[in-house]
This record gives structure tokens, sequence and C-alpha cells, in this order.
């Protein structure tokens, strides 16, 4: 046993150090990782505020054709429009009539057109926005003037209000709630913030996992074979399956390196959020925690096997490149599908689908809910669907025509 492991370890860290010995692997396997959850939770929503302020700022010319209404362009005094008034143009059917003013809004000769005219009597208008769904600046000028057609109506309808001696909130707003309505939630932050993650963690776990695995396993296999060291390792003193045990050590090594980076990139973007009180932390415990962390192993041993075995039925990089890059779609379509399940009436069949029985168990786990009869399902399926995949990656490296060289 002592031998054994003393080849497979030899072997491992012979392929860890020819893997990792370029600045680049250890930027994408170490540094990318690290960043990813920092930069979507952080970066990301910093970048989107600046530019909403950049947008909220802006000064954006509008058109204001038609009839015009004192206590409209009182609403649109805090709204930063810069109106030019002109008459309602003739040959439209409606105010929604786009007309000849189609061209100066592609243009973007100004931002929005906004179009009023009295429908009768002074308590009743119509109006209409030209606008240009493409353009921020032209959707950003069609909600202003929406906000401001909002305040205005309010003004109207309470003042209408008023005039039939009639109280505006109890009216506009007759059934009201309560107290407060967050106090109603049993739920508490710990399992909202739980719930939140279980929608996208199990699925960014699953992709990275099978994504990153990749790069290792040609480099490991196919790459071996186009370089020909791959024949040197069958002259060493070791069985085929210690050799293969080496590389899937290898592989999964360098797999969980990335993936455990990852999850503590999403700690801490995960503690980030909770000191600003966007986002509580999970609470999960103990024994959620342990099966958690067994499902993410079970997982790797699955995908690393399997991504192994199809890289070494490959007779080069490019060939294990075209036959893995498509084999991660069968990652990503489980990880999609299983969000949208409801975890609250599943059938138990479910956790003994390959796959998604793991995706399934983690979003389970994350919302802390062990229930006996799931674990016991998933746990003992995927422990096969391991095996299998072992299995297989065995079988290709006993497999002379594959496993030799072919220089």
């Amino acid at each position: 046993m002592s031998n054994s492991w003393r080849f497979i370890s030899t072997i491992a860290k012979k392929e860890i150090i020819e893997f990792v010995r370029d600045w680049r692997t250890l930027l994408a396997l170490i540094v990318i990782p690290l960043l990813i959850f920092p930069a979507l939770f952080i970066a990301l929503p910093l970048l989107l505020q600046s530019e909403a302020a950049e947008l909220d700022a802006l000064d954006l010319e509008v058109v204001w054709q038609g009839q015009i209404n004192d206590e409209l362009q009182l609403a649109f005094n805090e709204s930063n429009l810069l109106f030019t008034y002109e008459e309602m143009p003739t040959g439209i059917e409606n105010l929604s009539d786009i007309g000849d003013d189609d061209e100066r809004l592609r243009l973007q000769e100004v931002s929005a057109i906004f179009r009023l005219t009295e429908d009768g009597n002074a308590s009743s208008w119509k109006f209409s926005i030209l606008f240009l769904s493409t353009s921020e600046a032209s959707n950003e000028a069609r909600n202003r003037i929406l906000n401001a057609i909002t305040i205005w109506e309010s003004g109207v309808v309470n003042g209408t209000i008023v005039e039939a001696g009639l109280d505006p909130e109890t009216t506009l707003d007759p059934v009201t709630w309560d107290g407060d309505i967050n106090e109603t939630d049993a739920a508490t932050k710990g399992e909202q913030a739980g719930l939140v993650l279980s929608l996208f963690i199990p699925m960014v776990i699953a992709i990275w996992t099978a994504s990153s695995a990749i790069q290792p396993s040609i480099d490991m296999t196919a790459g071996e074979r186009e370089r020909g060291t791959l024949e040197a390792l069958l002259c060493l003193p070791c069985t085929r399956m210690q050799l293969l045990a080496g590389k899937w050590l290898a592989v999964a090594t360098i797999t969980s390196t990335g993936v455990a980076l990852q999850i503590g990139g999403l700690l801490f973007a995960i503690s980030y959020l909770a000191s600003s009180s966007v986002i509580g932390v999970p609470a999960i415990s103990i024994a959620s925690a342990i099966l958690l962390l067994g499902a993410v192993v079970i997982f790797a041993i699955m995908v690393v096997a399997f991504e192994l075995a199809l890289a070494m039925k490959a007779h080069s990089v490019k060939e294990a490149g075209s036959l893995l890059g498509p084999a991660v779609l069968f990652i990503i379509f489980p990880a999609l599908f299983t969000q949208v399940l409801n975890l609250d009436s599943i059938e138990e069949w479910w956790f003994a689908i390959p796959l998604v029985n793991i995706l399934l168990a983690m979003r389970e786990l994350l919302l802390d809910r062990v229930i006996t009869e799931h674990v016991v399902i998933w746990v003992a399926t995927s422990i096969f669907y391991a095996g299998l995949a072992a299995w297989f990656a065995a079988r290709q490296f006993n497999r002379e025509d594959l496993v030799a060289s072919i220089s």
C-alpha cells in the first residue's frame, strides 16, 4: 500500500509541477477564480451605480409637441430635461403615430418627443412619448417624462377627490396592510440568503469544476501523447491504475484549488454584502456543511474521471479540445435545469438522475434541508456514477492502441 501511494503521489506531483510551471497557468488558476465573485458582487454593482448616476446627471433634449400644461411643467422642474416646443404635426392618425419624426429619433438629434393634447375638457388629457428603445439616453428621457406625468396625474386626481369632499388616502387605497410587512416572514435573514445563493452557487461550482478540469486533463493525456512523454511514464514500475490515480489526483488537486479559491472569493463577497445589509450570511448546520463538501468532492471525482477518459481517447490536443468543449454542455444544461425545479414538492426519483442529483443536493443543503431519504439516494447514486466514470477512465488507460504515443 505504501509503495502504491508513493507511485501515485509521485506521478501527481510531477504532473502538477509541469502544469503550473507557466506563470499564465498560475494566473488562471489562482488570480481569476479568486476575483470572480468579488468582481461580480462588488465591482459590477459599483460600476452600474456609477453609470446610473452619470445617466441621471445628463441634460436630455426633448421636443414637446402640442398643448402646454403649467402644472405638468412644474413637475418637470427637477427632471433635467431641456424642452423645445413645437406645434403638433399634421397628418398623424393618433399621438403615437411617429410620422416624419422617425428620422431625428434614429439620428438621436433629440432624446424623445413628448406629445400632449387636451381631450375635450380641462380635466382630461391624452399624451404619447416617442423614443428609441435601443438608446439609453432615449429610454432615460422616456422614464423621466413618465415619472413627471405620474406626479402630475396624482395631483390632479387628489385635487378632484378633495373637491368632492373625500379623503384621497382612504379613497384611493381603501385596503391597507396592518403592521410591518417584513415581520410576517418566518424565514430568517440567513435562510433568505441561503435561498438566494442556492439558485446559482451549485451551477457556478458545477460549471467551474467542469471547465477548470479541461485543460489539465488534456495536457496530462493527449498532450503527453503528442510530446511523446507518455511512453516513458508507461515504463515506470507502476500499474496503469496507479498511473491513472496519479493523473486523476493531479487534475483533482488543480481543479479543487480553483474551486476553493472561487469559494473563498464568494465568501469574501458575501461578507462584504452582509456588512452593507444587501444580503445576509447563509445559516446552515454542520451536517449540511459536511454533506455539501461531500457533494462537491463526489462531483469532482466523477467529472475529473470522465474528462480524463475523454481526453485519453483523443489522438491529439486539438481532438481532445473538440471532445471536451461540447462535453461541458452536459454539465451546463442540468445546472440550468435544476434551478427551476421546486424543492418543496420534488419527487425522490430526481435525486437518482446523474448530475441533477448532486446539483439538487447542493440546493437543498444551502437551504439547510437535510432530508434523510434524499441524502441516501443522492449519495448512493452519485458514488455509483463516480465509480462508473472511474471505470470508464481505467478502460481507456488499459487500451494499448490509445495509450501508445502517436510519435
